[in-house]
């Protein structure tokens, strides 16, 4: 069976510079793995890209409902892009319910892809359909290509010796096949990838090749397509590039700090989506001394990062929103005994359980404030997916050099997305230092402090000469002692949080991308950088003075991030919460930023930023964004 059939010559091949695709169906179509494997094939050809899982957040949804929907959209360009995009260019719909839940996303006049087979009468009824779209006009805006991809699927797949159900799951890659011969890619990455995933099963492998070959095919042969499309790869900085999502990132930096710092590293942590996949990448670097521990809960967890950070190893536990308020007591008993320590959070739509597979920046307040008593706590936050990797190693060097925990806050996005990441040179990468207590001191005080940072020595337990008490209780400020006199613990109070402080004047200032002074400062952090970078370009290309900056470090912010407030007009907060940078800033620099909050679990909109830059700068009305009839509920 040959690969690729050759290309027919009577193709119009339409050049564009970015396409968006969204593959959707339901949750065992395998939406994710296709998506998955398109970007791979993508990133291989050369673009640019970015992308957006769309997990359901019910574990088993029934299957054709609407809460059982999975998405998977990729955003591939000829040029630097930062968003996996606004709207599809083309949507592939494996059943009504992934049409009707995303269908109102795509572009006018964009491409429909549907297996017309599952628009049965059942189906139909399982989306809320009275009627079947691909019949009744509703789908007149777009280009609407039915194919009857399980029919064509079963086809291919006749002489394959596997039950009904086992070639039904090959139709994603039938769909991948097509798709791939529609943007012009090829399917050899994911043949190579198939091979090594299934070789040890000879009937699914062959299976899931022969649908590729035969989407690929189909296009190649149908007249349901006139036309193709091409988009050149990128120019990039050389250099060897791999894609990446935010959470491999996250993983294969700390596991870089590790290296950097000559410590080991330890994680604990209990499962939580979207911060799972942190534990298995880091499971799977035991050959460099990584230790990998499941905990039974989150406190648990919390009470063995600790325990490891007092033996001296690098300690790390990652959680996402709700977890992070399990781990505050212990967390707080990490701050009073003052050790070096990471906590990853990758926040995710709450409260409570919330929307787990949706995200949200809404943990900002909890890490700064979410513990009793005055415990400052140093907070890091990534702006990109590749940005993940350098920022856990920044949160380490903080950590370990001022002896003091570090909250590392991801998000849903940041984490489940993915571009191109340019694989750093490990000897471009400095040494962590480590301020370990000297062995050879003949007068050791625990908490005499270093002048310039106050941090206190770090003292392994069995040290000779290093015995020391540590607890929760309060210590006297050099001896460890039990202390209840309210001297000291107003001085230890003030050494704990001044430390936290101190951050400030050994983190780079921040940087403005635009005009140092003008009309409107657009000021975001985390997942929220590709939009408001896009935003702000596209406003300064239309001659308005708009720049922006982006906040990597929440606690302490950069030194110069109140002078940088002062010399725009006006400033607007985009964040996917109730406006929490917004009320620290406006606090901290009594400066009447505007706030721009987005509540729904997805992303903002590079169209969403721009339209409320025109609103600050009064070009135009009222924005508001619109979720219909649920958009405008009132309050304060």
């Amino acid at each position: 069976m040959t690969t690729e059939s050759p290309a027919r010559q009577d193709r119009e091949v339409q050049r564009l510079e970015r396409v968006t695709v969204r593959f959707a169906g339901d949750s065992g179509d395998g939406m994710q793995l296709t998506g998955t494997q398109f970007t791979k094939t993508t990133a291989i050809f050369g673009n640019d890209l970015a992308t957006l899982p769309d997990f359901p957040a019910e574990i088993r949804a029934p299957t054709g409902s609407l809460p059982g929907v999975s998405g998977f959209q990729i955003s591939f360009s000829s040029s630097d892009i930062r968003t996996p995009g606004d709207q599809p260019d083309a949507l592939v719909a494996m059943n009504p319910a992934a049409l009707k839940t995303n269908i109102g996303d795509l572009r006018p006049g964009g491409l429909v892809i549907v297996d017309e087979e599952e628009f049965s009468r059942s189906n139909l009824k399982k989306a809320g359909y009275e009627q079947s779209p691909l019949e009744d006009g509703t789908l007149s805006a777009f280009q609407v290509v039915p194919i009857n991809i399980t029919r064509q699927n079963e086809l291919a797949l006749e002489e394959v010796d596997l039950p009904s159900k086992q070639k039904f799951q090959s139709r994603n890659f039938y769909a991948l096949g097509l798709v791939l011969w529609l943007y012009g890619r090829s399917i050899e990455p994911t043949v190579k990838w198939a091979e090594a995933r299934f070789g040890r099963n000879p009937a699914v492998l062959d299976a899931n090749l022969r649908a590729l070959k035969a989407g690929y095919n189909f296009g190649d042969t149908t007249e349901l397509f006139q036309v193709r499309y091409e988009v050149p790869p990128a120019t990039v900085e050389p250099g060897l590039y791999r894609h990446i999502s935010g959470n491999e990132a996250t993983a294969l930096g700390f596991l870089a700090a590790s290296i950097k710092a000559d410590l080991p590293l330890f994680y604990a942590s209990y499962p939580i989506t979207p911060a799972s996949d942190v534990l298995h990448e880091l499971s799977r670097h035991r050959n460099f001394g990584v230790k990998t521990f499941q905990a039974e809960d989150e406190i648990a967890a919390m009470g063995a990062a600790i325990g490891a950070a007092y033996g001296g190893s690098l300690a790390l536990t990652g959680t996402s929103g709700p977890g992070l308020a399990l781990k505050s007591e212990a967390l707080n008993l990490a701050i009073m005994t003052e050790l070096p320590l990471v906590v990853i959070d990758v926040q995710r739509a709450g409260p409570s359980t919330g929307m787990p597979t949706k995200t949200e920046q809404s943990d900002l307040l909890q890490a700064m404030f979410g513990r009793n008593g005055d415990s400052a706590i140093a907070i890091v936050a990534p702006a990109t997916p590749a940005d993940c990797f350098h920022m856990a190693i920044e949160a380490y060097r903080i950590a370990l050099k001022y002896m003091v925990p570090v909250i590392y806050l991801s998000d849903g996005y940041l984490g489940n997305g993915s571009e191109p990441w340019k694989i750093p040179d490990m000897g471009d990468i400095p040494e962590i230092a480590s301020h370990f207590a000297d062995p050879s001191t003949t007068d050791f005080q625990p908490y005499k402090r270093d002048p310039e940072t106050l941090a206190r020595p770090w003292a392994i337990p069995g040290t000779p000469g290093l015995e020391h008490r540590i607890g929760g209780l309060e210590k006297s400020s050099e001896t460890g002692d039990i202390s209840y006199e309210p001297e000291n613990h107003h001085k230890m109070t003030l050494y704990r949080n001044n430390r936290v402080a101190n951050i400030q004047h050994d983190i780079p200032p921040l940087e403005v991308q635009g005009p140092e002074s003008g009309d409107l400062l657009v000021l975001g952090w985390g997942g929220t950088y590709g939009a408001i970078v896009s935003a702000a370009e596209n406003a300064r290309a239309q001659g308005k003075s708009v720049a922006s900056a982006q906040v990597r470090y929440l606690n302490p912010f950069p030194a110069n991030l109140g002078e940088v407030l002062s010399r725009y007009d006006k400033v607007l907060i985009p964040e996917l919460n109730m406006g929490q940078l917004s009320m620290l800033v406006r606090a901290k620099y009594l400066v009447d930023a505007v706030p721009f909050n987005k509540i729904a679990g997805q992303p903002f909109k590079i169209a969403e930023i721009e339209a409320k830059i025109d609103e600050v700068l009064g070009l135009r009305g009222p924005y508001e964004l619109d979720f219909g009839p649920t958009s405008n509920l009132g309050g304060a």
